[in-house]
């Protein structure tokens, strides 16, 4: 396994490098790290050599090839939507309530049923206060619907698994982006080798992301637009839609993208992950058929997952037709492509000189054919 370093290295690599994507993955576990508003901070200095902060942050020394063979028993090779058994168009079956579920409410109702089923004990969640996205764990279906709909905001997710452990869950569900699974991916390799190691990680549910928002910049720039008290949901919908669609209390509101996008994180710009390749089954908009999920199965639970939850009418698939396959493929591809050159540009990414620090590592050959 790669070297783990501690707090020291986690602040000269990552905050003041300004790739902390504020996943939580740091935070609840011990009183050094705080999130708020979608910045995480350290509030005392710590001198350990070695910390879980550093192990298991997506933006510090993440080796995808070891990763890879952790979770799939696989070299990592670059391939657009990395590992997958299989794509399917799904959304929530008729069992499932329709309330306030985004989309095709395929998540929710996975997180449902694994809680019903007693496959996991807790989910950890993103949900807001007023507009502010927050970490919730939760252990009842109804607290999944609260959390259902989407945030679009950078969100310390991962810091509710922290919490669920101290609280002594051992079976916990997770649903996150494509860094956060990553650094859930790493947290599960045990980087610390710790004896008494037990994965605390049942389930992962991974979203599609191309980036996220920065909550302190959204707030003011949405605050001069209306009264953010009354926003219910937001979307962002497939082109050529090219808005962010705000549902209030007095009606719809739509913000063009091109004001939107100067939010986005440097840090985003150097994930090479689109659509969670480190989860159990990833989900994501159906382009073209509203009321529809993308569903990527990946892992045999996630397979049995899926199964079971058509067969009790909790979920409903249908073939992917082939042009959405290839679309979503070339997508992924394209992230890779450009978020690899940005590594390249900023001197982030190592694939030879084993001793200087990075945020990624990828086999040269790897690279060489995700450059194509």
């Amino acid at each position: 396994m790669q070297q783990v370093f501690g707090p020291k290295e986690l602040l000269e690599d990552v905050f003041q490098n300004d790739l902390c994507i504020g996943c939580g993955a740091c935070v609840e576990l011990c009183p050094y790290f705080k999130n708020y508003q979608g910045k995480t901070a350290q509030l005392f200095p710590c001198d350990l050599s070695q910390g879980r902060c550093y192990a298991y942050c997506p933006k510090a020394e993440v080796n995808l090839n070891e990763l890879s063979n952790h979770i799939w028993g696989l070299p990592y090779d670059g391939s657009p939507l990395g590992n997958c058994r299989k794509v399917l168009a799904s959304r929530a079956g008729k069992k499932i309530k329709e309330t306030s579920y985004q989309a095709g409410g395929t998540v929710s109702a996975l997180i449902i049923y694994a809680l019903k089923k007693g496959l996991i004990e807790a989910a950890a969640l993103t949900d807001r206060e007023g507009l502010n996205p927050v970490a919730r764990l939760v252990t009842s279906p109804d607290e999944v619907m609260k959390c259902s709909t989407s945030k679009f905001m950078a969100s310390p997710t991962l810091s509710a698994i922290n919490t669920g452990m101290r609280e002594g869950y051992t079976r916990i569900g997770v649903v996150g982006t494509p860094c956060q699974l990553t650094a859930v991916a790493q947290m599960r390799v045990n980087p610390l080798d710790q004896e008494d190691f037990v994965d605390p990680v049942a389930l992962t549910v991974g979203l599609f992301c191309n980036w996220a928002l920065d909550t302190r910049q959204l707030m003011p720039l949405l605050s001069e637009k209306l009264d953010i008290s009354t926003i219910q949901s937001m979307d962002i919908p497939p082109p050529p839609a090219n808005m962010m669609v705000l549902e209030t209390d007095s009606g719809k509101v739509e913000i063009p993208l091109s004001e939107i996008k100067p939010l986005i994180p440097h840090t985003c710009f150097i994930c090479p992950d689109m659509t969670s390749e480190f989860s159990d089954v990833s989900v994501g908009m159906f382009e073209g058929r509203p009321g529809w999920n993308t569903l990527i199965i990946r892992s045999q639970k996630g397979a049995a997952l899926v199964e079971k939850a058509c067969k009790d009418e909790i979920l409903e698939t249908e073939k992917m037709p082939e042009e959405n396959l290839n679309h979503l493929s070339k997508a992924a591809a394209d992230k890779k492509e450009n978020a690899l050159r940005t590594l390249i540009r900023r001197e982030l990414i190592n694939t030879e000189k084993k001793n200087q620090r990075c945020a990624v590592r990828i086999p040269p050959e790897v690279v060489q054919k995700i450059l194509r």
